[in-house]
């Protein structure tokens, strides 16, 4: 019975929905006040019941409901709570109710955090999400219903969570990556709102750029989580493989990235709104375009989830629709987007504009090299593969530009700067990064290496631009307590999401050029040496889990004859399944990790392995939170928080006087 109150609460849900996706928008275009109101309480009850539908799938793993075919197929007795409750979002139907209930988070933020805003351009961003989780919650309904149920005979016991999926990174990474997903559907329902009401200025700059300043912090996040999770889950000592399943994120983060810089010329200068508009159709798509990959049975992926052709056909519609409606809308309104100011071919409109195309050419780029080999196996029915090399090869380049970009970037001016304004700010910047480039990995790596030198050159170029940037906004301030008081949430956030990119471009360089391996077969008792650290194997015992039973060994790790750690890997199989799986045991640290995995045993004792130290790795997540955080600074500004104590009241005002009878 309660199963089925999950299935009453999605229908609640959807035509909550259908209202929401139809009443405000006609309310907002015939200036109907009740009607336009009911944007925000009808976004708490879809809210409520898409929560109250996923409580009930939560019940349902949680009590080893296996009448439910989704916690039959992903769910048995054996299986941990902690995993049972997230195999909610271990397989298609029960993920793509928490993309809806995320969806619906975001929705109630909008209503809650809108009272800046015209209600007639609240209703039409809530009434254009209404529309969207309309078409959610009809997907769920007509081919992903997570509470259908196995009658007449339910098995007495399920299947199991993939044993992939068993482990503490898949608690945080996809409910991060959903939310961050989904978070660009609001910046999508802003500029589809603002083509709708012909509104497309500085104010709706200014209202949309938290929206999308948390979406991409949140996005920057979970892909970051996604890449450590294959880090030391999958075994073979990377943590980007440009999977097809892997691309879409960092399509929607490239496309965001450009639009929260296009956003901040649109508020400050009043440029660049159709490319504004475009950036967020466009990191909308990308959102889409990874939820139709991982649905629609297209490819095999560890982290795909097998679906039947009509899901994918479905899903086909809903981005076809939304993203072919919201461009046909945009060249209509296109006309209205035109601008009277202009700017000189050297300023900072024209770099950040630099800066969006070097972005979008490398999502574009990304995007082909993801879909062509699909299209291509679709038309010819032959396989064919594109790997790193490709990627590697025009996505290396154009991120060397941007980061020369990004150094230029803060100190130009806007309208108009002068070469030579340009040439005094950042020639000693140039030469100081060139031979900190030079020395410092000969100090730290003590070997050359063109790789390291121009990483470290370029992150060295970014971070004393940023500081050059910093004495000069603070160099005519009485102390520099009060200078550094003076600069807005906006500034730091930038400077933190630029010092990130410097860090994480050490990392990637750093550890991709002097990281180290072997692949060894040792039996207890031996050892073998690598980047002057000995691993010494000391032999395997068995061990139990809850629901898997394996072997573990003991590796002591030493260097110059001092203990380092003991490194504990794992060979394991589960019990529902029989499934193996490895766990690799890592010890980090700011500036290496050692890193074992273990394979398979060859007999009397001896086990093959496989042993890594990769230097400076962790430093590619230590950037990203420092690129989350400034996210997450720019979109507390003060400024937004102003407008909105200062509107509030006159916004209640003009509500209550058009509920007013006229007299």
């Amino acid at each position: 019975m309660i199963p089925e109150l999950g299935s009453f609460s999605l229908i609640l849900a959807l035509c909550l929905s259908i209202i929401l996706g139809t009443l405000p928008l006609v309310g907002a275009s015939r200036n109907n006040a009740l009607w336009m109101n009911l944007s925000r309480p009808l976004s708490a009850g879809i809210f409520v019941f898409l929560g109250i539908g996923v409580a009930i799938l939560a019940y349902a793993f949680l009590t080893d409901d296996f009448s439910v075919k989704f916690v039959a197929e992903h769910s048995n007795t054996l299986l941990p709570d902690r995993y049972k409750f997230t195999a909610v979002w271990g397989g298609h139907e029960g993920s793509f109710l928490l993309w809806t209930f995320m969806m619906s988070g975001w929705m109630l933020a909008v209503a809650a955090y809108s009272k800046t805003m015209p209600m007639d351009f609240v209703a039409r961003v809530l009434g254009v999400l209404g529309i969207l989780c309309t078409a959610y919650i009809l997907f769920m309904l007509a081919t992903s219903n997570p509470f259908a149920r196995i009658v007449p005979l339910p098995p007495a016991d399920g299947a199991d969570l993939n044993s992939a999926l068993q482990d503490f990174a898949f608690i945080i990474h996809p409910p991060t990556l959903y939310m961050g997903y989904v978070g660009f559907s609001v910046v999508f329902a802003f500029a589809i709102a603002a083509l709708l009401s012909g509104r497309m200025d500085a104010a709706w700059a200014r209202w949309c750029r938290p929206w999308a300043n948390i979406a991409w912090a949140i996005l920057t996040i979970g892909i970051a989580l996604g890449s450590w999770w294959a880090y030391y889950e999958l075994g073979w000592g990377g943590y980007w493989a440009w999977d097809p399943v892997e691309n879409p994120p960092l399509i929607t983060w490239l496309f965001g990235t450009a639009l929260i810089h296009s956003l901040a010329v649109t508020e400050k200068r009043g440029v660049f709104k159709s490319w504004t508009i475009l950036l967020a159709i466009l990191a909308f798509a990308g959102s889409l375009l990874g939820t139709f990959i991982t649905r629609s049975g297209l490819l095999t992926s560890v982290h795909a989830f097998a679906a039947d052709p009509t899901r994918g056909v479905f899903i086909l519609g809903i981005l076809g629709l939304a993203v072919g409606g919201s461009l046909m809308l945009y060249a209509l309104r296109a006309p209205l987007l035109k601008t009277g100011f202009g700017f000189d071919l050297l300023s900072r409109e024209l770099l950040l504009l630099t800066n969006n195309v070097i972005l979008v050419v490398a999502a574009a780029s990304i995007f082909l090299g993801t879909l062509f080999p699909m299209v291509y196996q679709a038309i010819t029915d032959d396989l064919i593969s594109i790997g790193p090399p490709y990627f590697n090869t025009i996505f290396n380049p154009l991120m060397v530009l941007l980061v020369l970009a990004l150094g230029i970037g803060p100190l130009s001016r806007w309208k108009k700067t002068s070469f030579s304004y340009l040439l005094a700010q950042l020639g000693k910047v140039a030469i100081a990064s060139l031979l900190i480039g030079v020395v410092l990995p000969l100090i730290v790596i003590l070997e050359f290496s063109w790789v390291a030198t121009l990483a470290v050159s370029l992150a060295s170029w970014i971070s004393l631009a940023m500081l050059k940037d910093l004495r000069n906004k603070t160099a005519n301030k009485p102390t520099l307590l009060k200078g550094l008081r003076s600069l807005s949430l906006s500034y730091y956030g930038m400077q933190a999401a630029h010092f990130g990119c410097a860090l994480m471009l050490i990392g990637v360089a750093l550890s991709s050029a002097f990281s180290s391996e072997k692949s060894v077969l040792l039996a207890p008792g031996e050892s073998v040496d690598l980047d002057n650290y000995i691993f010494a194997f000391n032999g395997t015992q068995r061990i139990e889990g809850p629901n898997y039973i394996g072997e573990e060994a003991e590796i002591s790790v030493t260097r110059d004859g001092r203990a380092v750690e003991i490194l504990t890997p794992e060979k394991r199989v589960y019990l529902a399944t029989g499934a193996p799986s490895t766990e690799m045991s890592i010890d980090s640290g700011l500036f290496r990790d050692l890193f074992v995995t273990l394979g398979e045993e060859r007999g009397d004792g001896a086990w093959s392995m496989s042993i890594y130290v990769k230097p400076f790795i962790r430093w590619v997540w230590l950037g990203s939170i420092f690129m989350a955080f400034g996210g997450c600074i720019a979109a507390g500004d003060k400024r937004y928080r102003r407008l909105r104590k200062k509107s509030e009241e006159l916004e209640e005002a003009k509500v209550e006087a058009q509920l007013q009878p006229s007299s």
